[in-house]
């Protein structure tokens, strides 16, 4: 295996562990911001670095079609062009080519689609996916697989996964190996235990520096998600790290990281901050209510943020002003809290008081933002 992974400290089911790699080591668990398009949408990379994200993704589908993997690899690959030298996982632009619907065929050797930028045909293969994000210089790479649509027959789900299962072993053979870069296999069977079952075995037998579950955060809600996780994590090796792609808001984190889950990416804290939408204990605000514009509290008064010190009042002129800096900053403050509900579930495995903390959040989440 190319990555270090160690587990430092379990309570219950809910680990803390160490990722090592090229580019710098990923405390776990971990939420990574997610950059699409070589950006956090709203965000510099000293706003990133400054609420202590150690790692963030970025999207195969979207940077092949534009700049291309070509140009940013003569530009030095993603760290460069960036500008961020920690760690970086790409998404292999399977669940994006899936969500194309007619615009894309899929057969035994990939995915044939037309971009939706310009009607421009490609084809996505294992092997053009794994050496895409070879040219981005990607410091976590993820097989291509087939997002099984949901809800799906168990015979759809089983036709799906086993496909996946086969391109999993062909990105696997693709891939080259360099010491610190990983490939994660992605786990697959939609809502039905015994498929999740027959790929982990699957992917077990080809063998990852870590595991990710794919296929949730579809639709199914979040006690249909648990219910799956409460079968597909378990089986998956205790010294590698467990991704669940795609999730969450804050009660799916807690409640995946009690599962055992290590590490976890979405849109919703940034895409939230874009349409004045505020992730605070308790809960959420929406900056566009009329019930902040006289409000001179900060927007969260324990939080060390520069952004979450403006006053709601401020924050509620900027957004409907349409400002983008109200966007940016609520951007900024969603990025951060993310970040120090991580820390906080880390310090509290580390302390074996995680059942206190999950106990104490689900409270506060009750009682709603203060």
């Amino acid at each position: 295996m190319s990555l270090s992974f160690s587990l430092e400290a379990m309570d219950g089911t809910a680990r803390a562990g160490m990722l090592r790699t090229a580019h710098g080591d990923i405390p776990t668990p971990v939420f990574m911001p997610v950059g699409t398009a070589a950006t956090v949408k709203g965000m510099t990379k000293e706003m990133i670095a400054a609420t202590g994200a150690p790692i963030i993704l970025a999207n195969t589908y979207h940077l092949m079609l534009r700049p291309g993997a070509e140009r940013v690899e003569k530009l030095g690959g993603l760290h460069t062009l960036m500008q961020w030298p920690k760690p970086i996982l790409t998404d292999s632009g399977g669940f994006q080519v899936m969500s194309l619907g007619d615009l894309r065929t899929i057969t035994e050797e990939g995915v044939t689609f037309r971009s939706h930028l310009d009607g421009s045909a490609h084809a996505l293969t294992p092997e053009r996916a794994m050496d895409i994000q070879h040219k981005l210089d990607a410091t976590i790479t993820m097989v291509l697989d087939e997002c099984t649509p949901y809800p799906a027959t168990h015979a759809e789900a089983q036709s799906s996964m086993e496909r996946s299962m086969r391109w999993a072993a062909r990105s696997k053979e693709a891939f080259v190996t360099r010491a610190g870069y990983g490939l994660f296999g992605i786990q697959q069977g939609s809502m039905y235990p015994d498929l999740r079952e027959a790929s982990t075995r699957a992917l077990l037998d080809i063998g990852f520096d870590g595991y990710a579950i794919g296929g949730l955060a579809v639709g199914e809600g979040q006690e249909v998600m648990f219910g799956v996780l409460d079968t597909a994590v378990p089986p998956l090796p205790a010294d590698r790290p467990r991704y669940l792609m795609g999730v969450g808001k804050p009660s799916d984190l807690v409640g995946a990281v009690a599962r055992g889950v290590d590490m976890f990416d979405c849109v919703i804290p940034t895409r939230s901050g874009r349409f004045a939408r505020a992730y605070v204990p308790g809960g959420e605000l929406n900056l566009r209510n009329a019930c902040h514009a006289d409000d001179p509290r900060p927007l969260q008064e324990d939080s060390d943020c520069p952004a979450s010190q403006y006053s709601r009042a401020y924050l509620h002129h900027l957004v409907k002003s349409n400002e983008m800096l109200g966007a940016m900053l609520l951007t900024w403050h969603n990025v951060h809290y993310y970040q120090s509900l991580m820390r906080g579930m880390r310090q509290a495995i580390m302390s074996g008081t995680f059942a206190d903390f999950a106990a104490s959040f689900a409270e506060q989440q009750a009682k709603g933002p203060a």
